[in-house]
């Protein structure tokens, strides 16, 4: 089983070839900016310092997922009749990955 570690927008990724899974939203997803800080393959692994030389993952966008779950944010405070209610809603980029090297 080949796998990578993958470090993308600050946020650090166990992704194997084929795998399909949810980033925070890519400003530009032309250039996916993925730093390899480990791949294994079976019983091998080559461990960065901090990323390995030479390992390249690609990646695939599928799609831009524009409504997640929303977050509803309560303030209250007592007394003084003061309430203020803001929503959320994170977004995502769903990636695909086609090979590991």
């Amino acid at each position: 089983m080949k796998y990578a570690i993958v470090r993308i927008n600050g946020h650090q990724y166990k992704v194997e070839e084929g795998q399909e899974f949810l980033v925070d939203k890519l400003t530009d997803p032309k250039k996916i900016e993925a730093e390899v800080l480990l791949v294994a393959d079976g019983e091998t692994a080559k461990i960065g310092t901090p990323t390995v030389d030479g390992a390249k993952v690609t990646f695939k966008v599928l799609k831009d997922l524009e409504k997640g779950e929303k977050i509803d944010v309560l303030k209250y405070k007592s007394k003084s009749r003061s309430r203020k209610k803001i929503g959320f809603r994170h977004q995502f980029s769903k990636l695909q990955v086609t090979k590991i090297s």
